[in-house]
């Protein structure tokens, strides 16, 4: 698709182009397309059903307000979720800062977030097909720049806060060199060194090892998914912290510098396990939590605690144990038929398994439910089966 496509769309013809897009059953089938070239012209009709397809696929993401946006494949991929967006948006707006420039904006999630903090925003993009998708998502709310992130420097002047989400895919999919990204490594680390406030986005899986030194690094869990590390350094930002948050409730674990080389004390699986979120254990923050809770590690090297009571803490998820067993899929497929257990959870930490084979093995078969946690200890690997706790109230 062209920019100028992605022009036509929004005027009066591509307007209704999209509305008798979205009227059609199956927008990727040859009848959609049939109906379409009655009123439109192919090029249009193609560029509409497409969009159709891809608000679809964005309803997961955006909810309803899918409807509303241009999409690009890539760029729905990389998009940030809406929640996680405020969340972020609040925080750069709570540093005193009254505009920010997105430096590789995408379709404009971020900044859409950005202008409904109250910021001023100029957003940057170098595709032009995804500037064009861009302007149109962020009309009357921001200004696009078309360009190199690269040549937009003098944009980030005094009271001016910086905001990068490179790009991490290409034609093969994901990138995991971060010399690969666009705009390039440099120019992302080099925001971080700025007086005014600054955010970088990356994948949460960043190895630790790339995490330049005086910024605050917050991982966040958005409803149980993992989604993201944001970079912060300026005004606003907790030097040399790791930061697990949680949304949409906005829970924060803080893991200062001197907080890292803190170890949870090592013991037998007790009464509940406790599975932290991803975020607390990709902050290193699993013994600061441990300590919090009073529970312990059942591996040195596992994110598994173990308590005797369940803590009403957001930061984990709770399993009341029935049983731990040596793990031997006979003595756990028995366990499970003697049960009567047809609906299976299965979970693992540190074992080399994959939990699809492992169920049409188990063959679970009846009217109950339990969760299955396979995890390495220091007396072996273990079976626990249990129940979720999801109550509070109820622990």
């Amino acid at each position: 698709m062209e920019a100028a496509l992605v022009e036509r769309l929004g005027g009066t013809e591509g307007r209704r182009a999209l509305e008798l897009a979205a009227a059609q059953p199956d927008p990727s089938s040859p009848a959609a397309a049939t109906t379409l070239r009655r009123s439109v012209d192919p090029a249009l009709a193609s560029a509409a059903l497409q969009q159709e397809t891809l608000r679809r696929r964005a309803v997961a993401k955006f909810g309803a307000g899918a409807a509303t946006l241009l999409l690009t494949p890539d760029g729905l991929e990389q998009a940030s979720r809406p929640e996680v967006a405020d969340h972020r948006a609040r925080r750069m707006a709570a540093t005193g800062v009254g505009a920010v420039v997105d430096l590789g904006c995408g379709i404009g999630a971020d900044a859409l977030a950005f202008a409904r903090a109250g910021l001023r925003v100029v957003a940057v993009e170098r595709d032009p097909v995804t500037a064009a998708v861009a302007r149109a998502n962020l009309s009357g709310l921001a200004e696009v720049v078309e360009g190199p992130a690269e040549d937009v420097g003098s944009l980030l002047g005094p009271g001016v806060a910086a905001y990068c989400d490179p790009a991490r895919r290409d034609a093969r999919g994901r990138l995991w060199d971060v010399s690969q990204f666009s705009p390039g490594w440099d120019l992302v680390s080099s925001l971080l060194t700025r007086a005014e406030p600054a955010a970088v986005k990356l994948g949460p899986a960043l190895p630790h090892s790339l995490l330049p030194d005086g910024v605050e690094a917050e991982w966040v869990t958005h409803r149980g998914d993992t989604v993201e590390v944001c970079l912060w350094s300026g005004p606003g930002a907790d030097p040399g912290t790791r930061t697990a948050t949680l949304l949409p409730g906005g829970e924060r674990l803080r893991v200062p510098a001197g907080e890292r080389s803190r170890r949870a004390p090592v013991g037998e699986i007790g009464a509940y396990l406790l599975e932290p979120a991803g975020s607390v254990v990709r902050a290193g923050g699993v013994a600061v939590l441990a300590e919090e809770l009073g529970a312990h590690l059942v591996d040195p090297q596992i994110a598994y605690l173990s308590a005797p009571t369940a803590p009403a803490s957001p930061f984990v998820d709770v399993f009341r144990v029935r049983e731990v067993l040596p793990w031997k899929e006979k003595t756990v497929r028995a366990w499970l038929h003697q049960h009567g257990i047809g609906r299976l959870e299965i979970k693992k930490r540190g074992l080399d398994l994959d939990p699809a084979v492992l169920r049409r093995r188990l063959k679970p078969s009846g009217p109950e439910a339990v969760t299955l946690l396979l995890t390495r200890t220091p007396q072996g690997a273990r079976a626990v089966l249990a129940d979720r706790v999801t109550d509070p109230a109820g622990r």
